[in-house]
């Protein structure tokens, strides 16, 4: 939640600057990004070329966010982004009132694997789209591959590469990423 500023001056004075990175954002950037109101700008959003951007009303943007590619990424109300790396060919959706750390998020292999393939364009098979439910957190320095899953509720812990889809309601660590826990109804 962010902290309410008691101050009516101050409260003014924030509310001015957050309008005014908002207009500068939405001049540079044109209508490949869409923002919702009430965004706080603690950090910089930077967009590649290619890449269409809509993020939900009351989201934070702390430290700086990259999003790069030629896909769309959609970010749900009231989600934090802090530090992360989005690199999407495809489409990424990101759930509300997610928290997502300084982690990479990548919905494409960027190359092929077979080695006589490797310096061509990435085949469609290098390219599957990332979806993250409502209420994840996804820790520091963990990496979200393509093709993934993450339901609602969970945590992926930091460091956690994943490959597989998570379910709901677990907290998943390692490399590759495993459950480690589970919560239950009343957490």
């Amino acid at each position: 939640m962010v902290r309410k500023i008691e101050n009516p001056v101050l409260r003014a004075g924030a509310l001015l600057f957050f309008a005014c990175r908002r207009a500068w954002l939405t001049l540079r950037y044109g209508r490949r990004l869409q923002l919702g109101p009430g965004i706080v700008f603690k950090g910089r959003l930077v967009l590649g070329p290619g890449v269409r951007v809509s993020i939900g009303e009351s989201c934070r943007i702390g430290k700086r966010v990259l999003i790069t590619g030629r896909g769309q990424v959609t970010v749900g109300n009231d989600t934090l982004l802090n530090g992360c790396w989005i690199g999407c060919e495809q489409k990424v959706d990101i759930g509300s009132f997610c928290l997502i750390s300084d982690c990479d998020i990548v919905d494409t292999d960027f190359h092929n694997l077979p080695p006589r393939l490797r310096h061509e364009p990435a085949v469609a098979r290098a390219v599957a789209p990332v979806h993250i439910g409502d209420n994840v957190w996804v820790g520091a320095r963990s990496i979200v591959l393509k093709g993934v899953t993450i339901g609602d509720h969970s945590v992926v812990g930091a460091g956690a590469v994943v490959r597989e889809d998570v379910a709901p309601r677990v907290v998943v660590a390692g490399n590759p990423a495993a459950v480690v826990k589970q919560f239950g109804d009343d957490e």
